[in-house]
């Protein structure tokens, strides 16, 4: 953390934001205006935009462009407002900046700072040009406007937008990986061009490292000049941040959300999350307001993950009169009036599913993907965990079962955490394949489960699981187990594709659609890519059992809720945290009204009839009874979401 100290921070207690993202034009605007409309919204800390690209401030630095519009303010000085007006009335002012671009006259003075495309071309934009991280600009530049924003002003912190090497310019135009001589001395070898070439993973993990670095070298200057000031950034800043936003022509992934935070939470629990939902469709279409169910879904899931809700509008409130912000404002000020219920908010599922890692020369989305929804749709709560995470998180201790969802070979120090892991390891695909053979953890040390005869990509193949088969998609990893693993299901050959009359021949073969050896439970086949693409319960209900089966003690939460109600489990300040996150509105590209649930039951295994559930939305405490010999209660009707908190120990 740099010189902070190690406590106080108020970073640390839950907060909320609004962002107003400012034209140029908008430099006149009312503070206390928009402050009143922040309040009255339930949020705390107002995110604004203060210098980069166009400064709103009087600045005296040469790398910077004051902002014309500033002369329609008496003080000449909106920051210096803003941040007057803000402390006054206990609302904390986050400093905006933007260092992805400069304008014309400065590209053309600094051409060392611009990005350089393969074809020779700067990243040239509605007349600003791209810079490089890279590149001087980023590398000292930068660092003297936040140094002259903090001798003039107290803001409370610092988000930094778009801080990366961009290969898309504001078009969505593939303009490829930077060329310039700063990244050519950097990189320290023949850059790429874009991902068709070879050196293109090992540029995406340097390009990663320098952001990296920035990110720290950043946060150092800060803490030395305020402490109480966060950086906003990235996953090594102090407060992680994400943005919850559509794109036109991007596939829409319903559970992007919470997927992102928590994956942030499992690996550093104690380390804020900041998720900004951004109000309209897309950054083309930013006068269009999003679907208000859109809108809530982003701030749901990144509440229930335990991160921190923002709202991000373009313009004032006034200008971005969203109809997505009646909805909005009703999630923040539920956040607002329980600040105990998701103080400390922790993760508290016990399984764990590994995300592949995105920088990767190939990542297997729709395997992850498939077992995601398979977990969810099944009431098994989960946490996430990126895979380059593996090898250091130093929390899988707490989890009963881990996931490992088609990821290829495994880096040593995944591998290492895996051996030292005392619980159950559940993989798909062709996880921890190396040239011949299945090596994972095992108990007490790691067992060579199977020889790995090959690996065929597969059609017109199917796995037999009891009575019924059910079809291989995607990839098929030929394995021939060794002693002491069992077996299960078996696999078809293959039959002629074609007429109907010559469809026939398939004969139960030897190989396994599943083998067991100590804790290990691999799934030789993409049966996550299965679910995704093709939707057979069969697929989701082989995999979730194969994995409560693994485990020795009750994962799954015993409901009556439907398929879409993501069940989500944590530990706060307030006790044992139960949200009930209703997706049932999910369709295809869109989130529609969720349908509204009735006469629902939740089993607690873990509550006794002393215990105090509270629901939060349906302000009721629920008596806790027995049904079948159970403990459980009885749930209100739940409508977008439901939060229970249990004063009881699990």
């Amino acid at each position: 953390m740099g010189r902070r100290p190690l406590m106080g921070l108020w970073w640390y207690e839950p907060f909320r934001t609004f962002q107003t993202n400012l034209r140029e034009i908008d430099a006149g605007l009312d503070v206390e205006r928009v402050l009143d409309q922040i309040e009255e919204f339930g949020a705390n800390a107002w995110l604004l935009s203060v210098g980069g690209i166009i400064s709103n401030y009087p600045t005296d630095l040469t790398a910077q462009t004051r902002n014309p519009a500033l002369a329609e303010r008496e003080s000449g000085d909106l920051v210096g407002d803003a941040v007057a007006a803000a402390h006054a009335r206990g609302v904390r002012l986050l400093a905006r900046m933007d260092f992805s671009k400069v304008d014309r006259r400065r590209a053309e003075e600094h051409p060392e700072w611009c990005f350089v495309g393969p074809d020779g071309e700067w990243q040239v934009v509605s007349g600003l040009t791209s810079v490089c991280p890279s590149a001087p600009y980023y590398q000292r530049e930068t660092f003297a406007v936040v140094d002259e924003v903090l001798s003039r002003y107290d803001v409370d912190g610092f988000f930094f937008n778009w801080a990366s090497y961009n290969e898309r310019d504001y078009s969505g135009r593939y303009r490829g990986v930077c060329q310039c001589l700063s990244c050519a001395r950097a990189f320290g070898g023949p850059l790429p061009t874009g991902p068709d070439a070879p050196a293109y993973p090992r540029w995406r993990r340097f390009a990663k490292a320098m952001i990296d670095d920035f990110c720290g070298r950043m946060r150092e200057l800060i803490a030395a000049r305020r402490p109480e000031a966060p950086l906003i950034m990235g996953d090594t800043a102090d407060i992680v941040f994400h943005e919850a936003n559509n794109a036109v022509g991007r596939p829409l992934w319903h559970h992007r959300t919470s997927e992102h935070v928590s994956a942030a939470r499992t690996y550093r629990p104690q380390v804020p999350v900041f998720t900004n939902a951004v109000g309209f469709v897309d950054m083309p279409y930013r006068l269009a307001g999003e679907e208000p169910e859109h809108v809530a879904q982003y701030l749901v899931q990144a509440i229930s993950r335990g991160a921190n809700p923002s709202t991000y509008v373009m313009g004032t409130p006034d200008d971005s009169r969203y109809e997505c912000l009646d909805v909005a404002g009703r999630i923040t000020r539920h956040h607002r009036d329980y600040q105990d219920v998701y103080t400390d908010l922790v993760p508290a599922a016990r399984v764990l599913l590994v995300r592949p890692d995105p920088l990767a020369s190939e990542v297997p989305t729709a395997e992850f993907q498939g077992l995601y929804r398979a977990l969810l749709e099944r009431h098994v709560p989960f946490d996430v965990l990126g895979e380059e995470r593996l090898g250091d998180c130093g929390r899988l201790g707490e989890y009963s079962a881990v996931v490992l969802p088609d990821l290829g070979p495994l880096e040593p120090g995944a591998v290492a955490a895996l051996d030292a892991f005392a619980g159950a390891i559940v993989s798909t695909g062709s996880s921890g394949f190396d040239a011949d053979t299945v090596q994972l953890a095992g108990s007490p040390v790691r067992e060579r489960l199977a020889v790995r005869d090959g690996v065929e990509a597969v059609r017109s193949m199917h796995v037999l699981t009891g009575t019924f088969p059910v079809p291989v998609i995607g990839a098929y990893h030929v394995v021939a187990p060794t002693d002491g693993a069992r077996t299960a299901m078996r696999v078809l050959s293959r039959a002629p594709y074609g007429p109907p009359e010559k469809c026939h021949g398939h004969a139960e073969l030897a190989q396994p659609g599943l083998l067991r050896a100590g804790r290990t439970t691999v799934l030789p086949w993409t049966v996550g890519r299965a679910y995704r693409e093709v939707g057979l319960s069969a697929h989701r209900d082989l995999f979730v059992d194969a994995v409560l089966a693994a485990v020795p003690v009750p994962i799954a939460v015993d409901t009556d809720l439907p398929d879409q109600v993501e069940v989500v489990l944590g530990r706060s300040r307030a006790g044992q945290v139960v949200h009930l996150v209703n997706l049932t509105g999910a369709g295809p590209q869109r989130f529609g009204p969720p349908v509204t649930v009735h006469g629902a039951r939740l089993w607690i295994p873990w509550a006794d009839p002393s215990a105090r559930v509270r629901a939060l939305l349906g302000d009721t405490d629920l008596p806790v009874s027995e049904r079948d010999g159970r403990p459980g209660v009885d749930l209100p009707p739940l409508g977008l979401f439901e939060v229970l908190v249990i004063d009881k120990e699990m």
